[in-house]
């Protein structure tokens, strides 16, 4: 016999919202898989050949039941092609590309585009002609492997062709060995004393990132230095000259081949060893006041009454207490137990990093949010699967402790269509912190989702006071639907600003916010009517009110199409940089690239810059090499495109005058981004890392230097370091406390002060 908790949902909301998208893209797909690699295997069609012979390797896989491999035969659609990548070396040239064996090619509904993959099987040829003895033939093959419901990784297979056997061939052919990673030493000059320039000399030389100079970087910092102690009577300054470059090696964490498998040494201050030292109260406040806005949705607030209608049903009031506690006790032990599981997997470097910063999670959020915003404005209707709820309201019947669990899970499943946009940001949020962070979340969210079911079946008396089920409820999902929408930018902002598409400069942001919530405040003045909504003969008092905060909110955005910092909004909203009206911007800094310091450019200055007129420099070595001939200090800041607490430090925090005064005049800002998808490293800066992997991106060698230093993955995080790398203060994360901060700034200064006259005195 079925209970009466089910009979009315069945009755009112099952046909109503449907959740199957959104929990396979937040619980299951995303958070709940690990993708493996595929195991690629490749193989010369002949191995006794002569200079001249062409030979074919073929590279094969088995592709796992429900995987695919997107292939590299295909035109301009956004899924990652295939790619291959020869290091360069005389003894062999390519002929043409790899070619893809039997790829499935069709027309993908998303982007509306034609694509190629394969399913089961994957194979690819690449011809090569050989052209003398010991032929060296190194690569590496990234593919993408993705899942039927949208989830991708990319994956690197090494190749190295072995085995050939090459007759007829001159054994004295000059073989030029592929590019390795540069020694500093390399290029350094003879010494500061050999080079005699002046500073206006120094202003014309060519900047590091020109690649047809060769001594010109170690020429710049020489004579920077010399300047530097010529000029200088005091202060942080006169150390130009205490450290040699010689001394100092910028790059331990570079391994001198792929077999090298050294270890890594985590920079300490006194013993610390950077621990996340955060408190969990500002994610917990957040997740309570979600889950008490989720009380709120048409598919949670009429459900109180009745359950606690159902467990009051025996007219037994100790029971009735019992019960709703352990209710809501299963409540709360479902939501933690999706949290925990998701803290296991989220809190893998290389998954979080792809969760936070690809394009495709970002955009299938995106999309994702779209849709529930449509679906609440009544453009059309989410069903439930009835199988889903029939289980588990089965299970229900049973009665005991078990049957209350199940009820409980009955509620979480058909609440989740209003729930799960709230709980999906909760874990986005959560996601490349600490295993406690997403527990944290959806303990705080289930625990103001639970306490009414349980109060209200302690104290029943207090249902009479609950205002009654009625249009007003159907307005809070129209303004969700709203928020979605505006909310949902975020995620389409965060793969825009990695990828550097264009898409969402800040003012068309800004511009669509202003828009959107001028539309909802509208509609809650009456205005706007949708299809479901209830006829309104008056406006009530709330309703005024929001309106009043909404149009608020409105006229606060305005001023950030001309350039206003809006520092409120300032971890939501995409970078000043991007910002191309930018009137406030062009009236106090008018050059907008990010400048260097005594005419050393920094490199990538072209895609990356730093806020606020901030000179700075986005490479950890070159930083480095600056900031030991200028005799300053160095702040490293670990940041990202998508990220939204590095964005508010920048607004909030850096913008105080004292904080970009020590920024400023005393220190050498480096900014490592962590996300950056779009720069290569050139070959002579390429290296192995550690762990065998070469690394040929600049976003991956930042976020190796950030685990290997600082033993950590997540931004922000900022550290301060003398001349020869050593910290001056234990790192730093996300903490909008400006005294801390400049106290942080002064102490490192001070440090750097009392290790440099040290060394004067030696």
């Amino acid at each position: 016999m079925e209970s009466v908790l089910f009979e009315v949902i069945d009755m009112n909301f099952i046909k109503k919202y449907i959740f199957l998208v959104l929990t396979l893209a937040l619980a299951t797909s995303v958070f709940g898989q690990k993708i493996p690699p595929a195991n690629w295997s490749h193989a010369v069609n002949k191995t006794e050949i002569k200079a001249g012979d062409v030979i074919e390797v073929i590279f094969k896989t088995q592709i796992p039941a429900g995987y695919h491999i997107y292939s590299n035969d295909y035109g301009d659609c956004p899924p990652r092609k295939a790619e291959f990548t020869y290091e360069t070396h005389a003894s062999y040239e390519l002929v043409g590309k790899a070619k893809a064996i039997g790829s499935h090619h069709y027309e993908d509904d998303i982007f509306e585009c034609e694509v190629a993959d394969f399913e089961k099987k994957a194979e690819f040829r690449q011809k090569i002609k050989i052209l003398s003895a010991n032929p060296k033939i190194e690569g590496l093959l990234e593919y993408q492997m993705c899942t039927a419901d949208g989830m991708c990784v990319l994956f690197e297979y090494e190749i190295e062709v072995k085995g050939l056997k090459v007759s007829g061939a001159s054994t004295t052919t000059p073989i030029v060995e592929p590019d390795t990673p540069k020694d500093p030493k390399d290029d350094e000059s003879p010494s500061d004393a050999s080079i005699d320039v002046d500073e206006a000399s120094v202003q014309s030389m060519p900047s590091f990132t020109d690649g047809n100079c060769t001594t010109c970087d170690s020429l710049v910092l020489s004579q920077l230095a010399k300047l530097n102690d010529d000029a200088a009577s005091g202060g942080a300054t006169k150390y130009g000259d205490v450290i040699k470059a010689e001394d100092v090696n910028y790059s331990s964490y570079q391994a001198a081949s792929a077999t090298d498998i050294g270890s890594c040494e985590t920079k300490t201050f006194d013993g610390e060893t950077n621990e996340e030292n955060q408190t969990y109260w500002g994610l917990f406040i957040l997740a309570f006041l979600s889950g008490l806005v989720a009380l709120l949705t048409p598919c949670v607030f009429p459900m109180i009454p009745m359950t606690v209608s159902f467990f009051m049903k025996d007219g037994s009031k100790a029971k009735a207490i019992r019960d709703g506690i352990i209710y809501g006790l299963s409540i709360i032990a479902i939501y933690v137990v999706i949290g925990a599981m998701i803290g296991l997997f989220a809190k893998d470097a290389s998954f979080a990093n792809w969760l936070s910063t690809h394009w495709v999670p970002n955009v299938f959020f995106f999309l994702i949010f779209v849709v529930f915003a449509a679906s609440f404005f009544g453009a059309f209707e989410l069903t439930l699967p009835s199988w889903v709820v029939n289980k588990a309201d089965k299970q229900a019947d049973k009665g005991g402790f078990i049957g209350i669990f199940f009820m409980a899970f009955t509620i979480a499943l058909v609440s989740f269509s209003c729930t799960g946009p709230i709980v999906g940001g909760l874990l986005v949020q959560s996601v490349g912190g600490a295993f406690i962070k997403p527990v944290v979340g959806m303990f705080g969210f289930s625990l103001a989702f639970a306490l009414p079911f349980t109060l209200f079946a302690i104290f029943p008396n207090w249902l009479n006071g609950l205002p009654k089920s009625g249009g007003w409820l159907n307005s809070v999902k129209v303004v969700l639907g709203f928020l979605e929408l505006a909310l949902g930018l975020k995620f389409l902002s965060i793969a825009d600003q990695t990828y550097h598409w264009g898409l969402l400069d800040r003012e068309i942001y800004i511009g669509l916010w202003i828009v959107i919530f001028l539309l909802m405040g509208f509609y809650l003045l009456g205005k706007i009517k949708f299809s479901h909504d209830s006829d309104m003969p008056f406006l009530k008092v709330p309703r005024l009110m929001f309106a009043i905060a909404t149009f608020s909110f409105v006229v606060y955005l305005v001023p950030g199409l001309i350039g206003a910092p809006l520092k409120a909004l300032a971890g939501y909203l995409p970078p000043m940089s991007t910002h191309d009206f930018n009137i406030v911007q062009k009236i106090l800094n008018p050059n907008e690239i990010t400048q260097g310091y005594g005419g050393v450019q920094p490199k990538y200055n072209d895609k990356l810059h730093l806020p606020d007129g901030l000179r700075g420099y986005f490479d950890y070595e070159q930083g480095m090499e600056v900031a030991r001939s200028l005799g300053k200090p160095v702040f490293i800041d670990f940041t990202g495109h998508g990220c939204v607490n590095c964005r508010e430090m920048e607004a909030r925090v850096w913008t105080d005058s004292r904080v970009h005064k020590f920024l400023d005049e005393d220190y050498v800002v480096v900014a490592l981004y962590a996300d950056e998808k779009t720069i290569a490293l050139p070959k002579e800066d390429q290296f192995y890392a550690k762990n065998g992997k070469l690394i040929t991106r600049l976003d991956k060698k930042n976020s190796w230097i950030q685990e290997c230093y600082f033993n950590r993955n997540a931004q922000p995080q900022y550290a301060l370091l003398d001349n020869e790398g050593n910290l001056l203060q234990p790192t730093r994360n996300y903490d909008l406390n400006k005294d801390t901060y400049v106290k942080f700034l002064k102490d490192g200064l001070v440090e750097y002060k009392i290790r440099m006259d040290a060394k004067l005195a030696e």
